[in-house]
């Protein structure tokens, strides 16, 4: 179709012409769906006035608000839904409003609904939608009804939204009050909230310190203070408070474990210590009852020394393997050394016996008595050691008796008696050996006493030989199969392949040990012969591993000769001041290298293992020495800080004193063990006490400045309640300012400083009013004189018209300062010689230029260089004292007065904006 048929039969509505569809908007019903729609669309026209005339025909606004999603910015389409919303026109129910206000959420026809609602109900539902805390603050502000600005100033919630309502809210007081209190306390707790995250930060540096710190007797105390103070915090902390927390805990925590792990250590080493001096004491004393045992019998024979000789080197190997883990004490070292001279004398004995043997065997069997007794002498036999059988016989031949007489008979027979009951008590118990040497001995002295008296003692000693007989017979029953056993276990590892030198050298070990350890219970030479095959086997091929066992020991035993000539050299000279804790450490170090060097060549082991002792006690002796000359000094750190707390000092001097003495304390090193604990207490008391009067003072002193900040709180609110009447009250700011200096210095912090910035204000705006007040002032009494000012314009006005010379008196009711009434001469005065229109329309302008500039006002562009003229000249004057507004205004005004004469046209000119100028000066600031 042709665009002219088009437009043709296209509806009026849609015509391109805009007063066409004007004025089809008229015919449109609203109520019809499709009529409806053209109106909408219309609605949207891109014409204003269209627009407008649509928008009139519609009072649905759930018609609207689907338009102005799709045409936000059509400021027709907002006004209209602002009418209809908040009652204008149509009168909608309130119920249907409401709802739709409810489900509203543009911002800004929120804020006119709230603003222009015919109901404060609508106009509450439409401030309760709104989010923006901008459109609140201009609710709080502007809103004509109070329910909705308190309403809207409850929902400012930000710090800067408060301050901006306190500023903004002059037209409600009591929002202006709320929103300064909930300031106050917004900033109050945002301090606490500050004050306890420092609080908690501080404990956290404490709490890091204290992980960095080494163990001392009350850190495990002080971790658990610090755990309870940080759980007694009532704020949450952050992510990375918590976090930092838990690391330093955890290394708190090592520390006490690693603590208490040494400790644990410390004590099993001292456990292990004890249990092996008791193994030396058991072992010491076993010798000692074997030695001890010798003088009590009758004979001396070879099993008693094999006996003795196996003892003395299970003696000294365990003790040597002891004494390379654990220190000996001197006491049982004597002992030792004392057990030991005993047994080299006997032994001495013994070999020297045997030495001689041969030649008193033959001397007894040629009966040569001079013989015989040269060799006795060689033997040095010992007094105190029974006779061997054979040194027995020599002695009778030289003698000449049969028997050597030991004391008389009853007492043998006594001590006979005595030796059958202890043989029955060893046969109860089952020791096999003892009970086997004392009957020996028994058999041997039956032989030497008579017959008749032994006829007693002949049937318990036959029946005590038939249970020693029977207890024979029962350990070769059970020591058969076990020797069996035992040659096949040699046999076999001595044919192992897969073993390990040092595991088959262990295990033959071993297997030697229980086999000796039947003794001759059912020996036989077949299987003796069967382990001592299979023993050399396993020695032969254990050869090139025991060389290098030697070659190892060889090592082992340079190196530890070699540590022992380096700890010989620290002793020989060690330095004066030591530290006891670096003596331990070196003592520990020499423990554990001497452990590593192990084992040693056993025939030199004893030797070094004596010179280690040695070394280790005269270490142990300098690190006593050392700890007690620590001990020593700390006790007189203690003396110190006790006197400390009885000198008259500061408390603050006194506490730095007290952390010198800590770090003296710390560099001593440690007491000995036990005593450093009750030191370190009755220093650490010490210590707290003069902290505790640091802490006391400065509890006193953050109290007297909170008061001084709570005073200063008071008068900042008394000073922000009060507003000055008349210049005169400047005194009562003088008074303040006075007031707030004494309260000087007050505590630092947020509120502090807010609160010095809020003084300020205050009283920069005191004395602004103030200011104002005295140019007010000025300028009232100005007006008080303005008769005299129309007297003096009306005698100018005449001598221009009429060239007539008038001086003007003063009118009635006017009274001048001196000031004035030499301005006032002095204007009588230039009309006598007028100066020149030009001087005086200049002089005029410099006035108002001045004014203009005192009342803060605009200068046009021809006025600049005035401008800058007066303020040179206002600059140079200040240069010795600073004039006031008011002084200024009163210079300015005296000069108004004084200049003339003033022709009407240039005071109609200047009036106008003079007078504007005065009123504008005379306008007070809002309280």
């Amino acid at each position: 179709m042709p665009g002219f048929l088009r437009r043709l039969f296209a509806p009026r509505w849609q015509h391109p012409d805009a007063q066409v569809r004007l004025q089809a908007i008229g015919r449109l019903d609203p109520a019809r769906a499709d009529q409806r729609l053209a109106l909408e669309s219309l609605c949207l026209d891109e014409e204003a006035q269209v627009r407008q005339a649509a928008l009139d025909r519609i009072d649905s606004p759930e018609t609207l608000l689907p338009l102005l999603a799709r045409a936000p910015e059509t400021p027709e389409l907002r006004r209209r839904l602002v009418a209809l919303l908040s009652g204008q026109v149509a009168h909608l129910e309130l119920a249907r409003r409401l709802r739709i206000v409810e489900s509203l959420d543009d911002p800004e026809l929120l804020a006119e609904v709230a603003r222009e609602g015919d109901n404060q109900q609508l106009r509450l539902t439409a401030v309760a939608r709104i989010t923006r805390e901008e459109d609140l603050i201009a609710q709080a502000c502007d809103n004509r009804i109070a329910a909705v600005r308190h309403a809207a100033a409850a929902r400012v919630t930000s710090e800067s939204g408060l301050q901006r309502l306190a500023q903004r809210a002059r037209r409600d007081r009591q929002v202006m009050r709320q929103a300064r209190e909930r300031l106050n306390r917004l900033r109050a707790d945002a301090a606490s909230l500050a004050a306890a995250r420092e609080q908690r930060e501080a404990l956290l540096n404490k709490l890091e310190a204290h992980a960095r710190a080494p163990w001392e007797p009350l850190y495990a105390g002080r971790y658990r203070h610090l755990i309870r103070e940080w759980e007694a915090l009532t704020d949450l902390p952050d992510p990375q408070q918590e976090r930092r927390f838990q690391d330093a805990s955890q290394r708190c925590r090592k520390v006490i474990s690693d603590h208490q792990a040494q400790e644990h250590a410390l004590a099993e080493a001292e456990r292990r210590r004890e249990q092996a001096t008791e193994a030396r004491e058991s072992l010491l004393e076993a010798l000692e009852e074997s030695l001890a045992s010798l003088p009590r019998g009758d004979r001396l024979t070879g099993q008693d020394i094999a006996s003795l000789r196996s003892q003395k080197l299970l003696l000294a190997n365990r003790w040597q393997a002891l004494s390379d883990l654990h220190l000996t004490d001197e006491t049982l070292r004597q002992r030792y050394d004392a057990v030991l001279t005993d047994y080299s004398r006997v032994l001495d004995a013994w070999e020297r016996l045997e030495a001689q043997a041969a030649e008193i065997e033959q001397a007894m069997k040629e009966k040569d008595v001079e013989r015989l007794s040269d060799a006795l002498k060689a033997c040095q036999w010992p007094d105190t050691l029974p006779p061997t059988p054979l040194f027995a016989r020599a002695q009778q031949m030289l003698c000449g008796q049969r028997l050597a007489e030991e004391g008389d008979l009853e007492a043998r027979l006594a001590r006979f008696d005595k030796d059958l009951s202890l043989f029955e008590t060893l046969l109860d118990r089952g020791a096999f050996k003892s009970a086997s040497r004392l009957h020996q001995s028994l058999r041997h002295r039956t032989d030497s006493l008579p017959a008749e008296a032994l006829r007693p003692y002949q049937a318990r000693l036959k029946r005590l030989g038939a249970r020693l007989a029977e207890l024979r017979d029962w350990r070769g029953f059970v020591a058969g199969p076990k020797r069996e056993q035992l040659c096949l276990a040699i046999e076999q590892l001595a044919e192992a392949p897969r073993l390990t030198d040092a595991e088959r050298d262990r295990r033959h070990r071993q297997l030697v040990r229980d086999w000796k350890g039947l003794g001759d219970a059912a020996a036989s030479p077949e299987l003796s012969e069967r382990f001592r095959g299979a023993s050399d086997r396993i020695h032969e091929r254990l050869a090139p591993w025991r060389e290098r066992q030697a070659h190892e020991r060889r090592r082992h035993l340079e190196a530890r000769i070699a540590l022992c000539e380096q700890l010989e050299a620290l002793l020989e000279s060690p330095a004066a001041d030591a530290d006891p804790d670096a003596l331990r450490q070196i003592r520990d170090q020499a423990r554990e290298e001497w452990r590593q060097h192990s084992p040693v060549p056993r025939d030199q082991a004893q030797a070094i293992g004596r010179r280690f002792g040695r070394i280790r006690f005269a270490l142990q002796s300098l690190i006593e020495q050392r700890a007690r000359e620590v001990a020593h000094a700390k006790r007189q750190l203690i003396d110190e800080a006790q006197a400390l707390l009885e000198r008259q000092m500061a408390p603050d001097a006194r506490a730095e004193q007290a952390k010198a003495l800590q770090q003296r304390w710390r560099e001593l090193g440690r007491a000995p063990r036990g005593e450093e604990q009750a030191l370190w207490r009755e220093f650490r008391g010490a210590c707290d006490r003069i902290f505790a009067l640091r802490e006391a003072q400065r509890d006193d002193r953050t109290q007297r400045a909170r008061e001084r900040l709570e005073q200063m709180q008071v008068l900042v609110d008394r000073l922000d309640a009060w507003q000055p009447a008349k210049p005169g009250d400047a005194d009562f700011l003088e008074r303040a300012l006075g007031e707030a200096a004494m309260l000087e210095p007050l505590p630092s912090g947020r509120r502090t400083e807010g609160m010095r910035r809020r003084w300020s204000g205050i009283v920069r705006s005191r004395r602004e009013r103030l200011a104002r007040l005295a140019v007010a002032e000025e300028i009232h009494r100005w007006q008080n004189c303005r008769p005299l000012l129309d007297a003096h314009l009306a005698a100018d006005a005449r001598l221009h018209e009429h060239g007539k010379v008038e001086a003007v008196s003063l009118p009635a009711g006017v009274e001048l300062t001196g000031e004035l009434h030499e301005a006032h001469e002095r204007r009588n005065a230039a009309r006598l010689a007028p100066p020149s229109p030009a001087e005086v329309a200049e002089q005029l302008a410099r006035l108002r230029v001045h004014l203009s500039l005192l009342a803060m006002g605009r200068i046009s562009q021809h006025d600049e260089p005035l401008r800058l003229a007066i303020q040179v000249e206002r600059l140079n004057e200040g240069l010795g004292r600073e004039m006031s507004r008011a002084e200024e205004v009163r210079v300015v005004l005296r000069t108004l007065l004084a200049t003339g004469p003033v022709s009407p046209e240039q005071w109609d000119r200047e009036v106008g904006e003079l007078d504007a100028l005065l009123t504008q000066l005379t306008e007070l600031p809002p309280p």
